[in-house]
């Protein structure tokens, strides 16, 4: 996190030098990639999905009501965790010269930051995983039908999926159209409609008005 500050001062003592000053139509500080605005929108997409983490709060403490401040900082606080330990375990993994971080790398990080409370429970949940895995792969070995295939044949449901999803929203734009113009027509025709009956006032008072005179 140290890093990305860094970075954002140094950009900002850029902008600041020189002796021109801004181009015409733009904000020092509000644009290019140490500004505040766009490490903001990073900060926001490198943290968890709140749907997953108000989820978890729920299934954790389900009688419990959790401000949202509090929510802000559970967030916070889960996110600037995982950095941390992805960081230690991207160190350990160049130590090593690895090209791919694997969950080993990850307990050595836990070991470096004196968090061996959580590695028991770490290591618990990847035998978990090992066993699902292994599991999964005598399921498809049973059925016959190699891993390729069925990844064709999910590649195709997804297709086929998003096709009828798109085919859905085009027809709804129609209907949405449709409206919209009988709507549209409907108004021209109350004018249209309004329009002669001024019309028709006007010949009738014409016609019954007094007589001219000889």
């Amino acid at each position: 996190m140290a890093s990305s500050g860094g970075n954002g001062s140094s950009a900002g003592t850029g902008g600041s030098g020189g002796g021109g000053g801004p181009p015409s139509g733009s904000a020092p500080g509000n644009s290019g990639p140490g500004s505040p605005n766009n490490k903001e929108k990073d900060d926001e997409e490198l943290t968890i999905p709140r749907a997953a983490m108000n989820k978890l709060i729920k299934e954790l403490v389900p009688d419990i009501r959790v401000a949202n401040e509090a929510r802000e900082l559970i967030l916070l606080c889960c996110s600037e965790f995982i950095h941390l330990i992805t960081t230690e375990a991207n160190a350990i993994c160049e130590e090593q010269q690895k090209k791919t971080m694997s969950a080993e790398h990850v307990l050595g990080a836990m070991d470096r930051l004196g968090l061996e409370e959580y590695k028991q429970e770490a290591e618990s949940v990847l035998n978990d995983c090992k066993g699902r895995r292994k599991r999964q792969s005598t399921r498809l070995e049973h059925l016959g039908i190699p891993e390729e295939e069925l990844l064709r044949q999910q590649q195709e449901l997804f297709a086929k999926a998003r096709a009828e999803e798109a085919a859905r929203a085009h027809q709804e734009w129609l209907s949405m159209q449709s409206a919209a113009m009988m709507q549209q027509q409907s108004f021209q025709n109350l004018g249209l409609n309004a329009s002669h009956g001024a019309t028709d006032q006007r010949d009738t008072g014409v016609e019954g008005g007094a007589p001219h005179p000889p």
